[in-house]
């Protein structure tokens, strides 16, 4: 059995690394190839190119990278119509994926979409493209079922494997130790994105509320997780314009103990809101996009939630204050984070609801996960025979 893969990011990189074990715990002698970062290549893929070259976001953004891009998916097809594989699995990335997907099912390959596409958020109108694309969507929050279900979009919900990788308790103390911080000083992390220009974005104004907070935060220790070398290069060229003299451990790809260890966490929208919401951590979103990008997204109304953080998204409540675009500023994530430091209370109060939904989510999202891609492919054999 051959499996094809692409994942465009760190967090795909995670589930898609997850499925892949389980898949070759089922079956074994399984080959995996295509694209992925590191955790893909840990567990077997065949890599065809660097993940970097895919982690783009927004819709001017992509424009410079276009060709490359295109040249990238042609190839990819090219060598998968000489070449078949038994299934293609495309991991988030829907504007890479989708047509991918799309190409490959008209030559009769099944085609698996991980990772729901924010249809229900933004761009709704690409609901087609899926349903087009993909044999089976594998969704990983609740309440995507329901939306899969009233467009016609064949789904299983499989949840989200974080959920049950990361313990209903976090260890504050045991973290600070392992990353060889304070225990008794108050702890900020500072997550200003996986992509490279998402750092170049919000590092400035996160690095300067970091630093107003530093300055009223008597001891105020700042930990900043990391997810490439690119990034915390980039990073580090920031801070040494923004804040020099602002002292930050910074850690690559260990996010849960910088989380962990964290009495309030600036983070970036995406991914990172919904592991901050696992370890039960009060949270303050910022995010800014692309000028451009921005003005046609609201020019053409393409937004269709009042909240963009997956944290507030499952809590259905406003638990995180969401600062975007020219809200995204020092002094106003300063004041924000400032606000959670001193109010031990409400500290408490976002802890106990993200709990909750914790507790709600917890699925063995790998096996779910694996059966569902094994079924499809075990359906398509019956009817060749």
């Amino acid at each position: 059995m051959r499996i094809a893969l692409v994942a465009a990011e760190p967090s795909g990189d995670q589930l898609a690394a997850g499925l892949m074990r389980r898949i070759s715990e089922i079956h074994p002698g399984v080959r995996f190839e295509g694209i992925g970062g590191e955790a893909m290549l840990a567990a077997g893929l065949d890599s065809f190119a660097p993940m970097e070259r895919l982690s783009v976001m927004g819709l001017v953004e992509v424009l410079g990278r276009l060709p490359e891009l295109l040249r990238l998916r042609r190839n990819l097809v090219r060598h998968w119509k000489d070449q078949p594989p038994d299934l293609f699995i495309g991991v988030d990335a829907p504007d890479f994926n989708l047509r991918l997907e799309t190409l490959l099912r008209e030559k009769g390959v099944p085609t698996i979409h991980y990772v729901c596409p924010t249809v229900w958020a933004w761009r709704p109108g690409r609901v087609k493209k899926i349903r087009r694309a993909a044999d089976l969507v594998l969704s990983i929050f609740p309440f995507e079922k329901k939306f899969l279900q009233q467009h016609q979009v064949p789904g299983t919900y499989v949840g989200h494997p974080m959920a049950a990788d990361y313990p209903l308790e976090p260890d504050p103390a045991g973290a600070r130790a392992a990353l060889g911080l304070k225990a008794d000083a108050p702890v900020l992390a500072l997550l200003p994105g996986s992509r490279a220009g998402e750092v170049k974005r919000l590092a400035p104004a996160f690095l300067g509320a970091a630093q107003v907070c530093a300055e009223q935060l008597a001891g105020l220790q700042v930990i900043t997780p990391l997810a490439t070398q690119g990034t915390q290069a980039d990073f580090q060229q920031i801070r040494q314009q923004h804040a020099p003299h602002l002292d930050i451990t910074l850690v690559r790809n260990n996010t849960r103990q910088a989380l962990e260890a964290a009495d309030v966490v600036l983070v970036a929208s995406g991914t990172a809101t919904f592991e901050a919401l696992l370890c039960k951590r009060p949270m303050v979103v910022g995010y800014r996009l692309n000028a451009l990008t921005h003005g046609i997204i609201r020019g053409l109304n393409m937004l269709q939630i009042e909240h963009v953080s997956m944290a507030n998204l499952l809590s259905r409540e406003p638990l995180a204050g969401e600062y975007l675009q020219g809200d995204c500023t020092s002094p106003k994530l300063a004041e924000a984070l400032l606000r959670l430091f001193n109010d031990p209370g409400r500290r408490a109060h976002i802890a106990a609801r993200y709990r909750q939904v914790h507790e709600a989510l917890i699925m063995d999202t790998n096996d779910l996960a694996a059966r569902a891609v094994l079924k499809l492919y075990q359906g398509r054999m019956n009817k060749s025979e």
